[in-house]
């Protein structure tokens, strides 16, 4: 079913359930209006409310479609909003659309692809009569708000697994999969960031803009909306600059085990070199060779390679090569 909610209010309570196909007569009085909430409606759906409420044919067609970034269009006397929804599923951030058509007396959200209903904000006003009584404007404030909101809980699971990442990272060597997962979440983060530059100019605009059935009275609600959306940016950007940190430090470490490992192999090289060289010096066969004919020749040279093998050790492990 893709009726949500439908009803009419007036100075702030519940009034009675409306059809889509019902004329619906309300008096010059903002507390006085429809609240029209659709899931994913059917074109006839869209029909029935555009005849009935007399909507824009191409704010039809967009919250059909459901393809738009936020913006605010004006058709006449009415408002057309487009505001994008956000879920993470496993590490991706995946995206919804609602669109908000606002009359002088209507409000009708049309959702695509959001998990969030706006069941709960809608006991949440009407638990408030004092609040929805303002009328149209602190709704389409309160679904905006609510609509923020929801990107809250994406950046604080993406910081979680953000700083799981970081102390791994400090304490040991992050696998291909991890790093995989690193540019799999900056990715997402700068798709998000993309989306939050659009959500500010549209609380912007409806801030400071002269727009029709905005009360100046409301405007500060949607100030409050859009420091949460800078608030949020700025969240996102320093994300992104930890996930790059993180990258860049396991980077080092990695490079730093690399050069430990080479110096290790170099000094037990240096070391091997020394009773290598020696026994390649008696390996020759050639008749003069003086030394074989020594008595105590033998014993001596392993003393001499021992010796040598020994000093060089020292050296090396002095140094922190082993």
């Amino acid at each position: 079913m893709t009726v949500i909610a439908s009803y009419h209010y007036r100075n702030g309570r519940r009034i009675e359930p409306i059809a889509l196909d019902t004329p619906v007569q309300c008096p010059i009085d903002r507390s006085d209006f429809v609240w029209i909430g659709l899931f994913e409606p059917t074109e006839e759906e869209l029909r029935k409310l555009q005849i009935n409420f007399d909507l824009h044919p191409l704010a039809i067609e967009d919250a059909l479609k459901a393809h738009q970034l936020p913006k605010v269009d004006v058709y006449g006397d009415q408002l057309f909003v487009v505001a994008r929804t956000a879920h993470l599923e496993d590490d991706k951030i995946a995206y919804g659309e609602t669109a908000i058509f606002v009359g002088a007396n209507h409000i009708i959200s049309v959702r695509h692809g959001s998990e969030r209903a706006h069941s709960a904000l809608r006991e949440q006003l009407e638990a408030a009569p004092h609040l929805l009584e303002h009328g149209v404007d602190y709704v389409l404030h309160a679904i905006l708000d609510f609509i923020v909101d929801g990107y809250f809980p994406i950046v604080e699971a993406i910081e979680e697994n953000v700083l799981t990442m970081e102390h791994r990272a400090l304490d040991a060597f992050l696998e291909r999969d991890e790093v995989t997962r690193l540019f799999t979440l900056r990715r997402e983060l700068m798709r998000f960031q993309r989306l939050l530059g659009p959500m500010a100019d549209l609380c912007a605009k409806l801030e400071h803009m002269e727009l029709p059935y905005l009360d100046p009275e409301v405007r500060p609600y949607f100030r409050d909306v859009l420091d949460h959306v800078r608030r949020i940016d700025g969240m996102v950007g320093s994300l992104r600059d930890v996930l790059t940190t993180v990258f860049e430090v396991s980077h080092l470490f990695e490079q730093q085990r690399q050069g430990v490992i080479t110096r290790q192999l170099a000094a037990w090289a240096a070391i091997l070199a020394v009773p290598t060289a020696i026994a390649g010096i008696y390996g020759m066969n050639f008749e003069n060779m003086p030394e074989l004919k020594t008595r105590y020749g033998y014993f001596i040279v392993l003393v001499v390679i021992a010796t040598i093998c020994a000093i060089l050790y020292r050296r090396f492990k002095t140094a922190r090569w082993i």
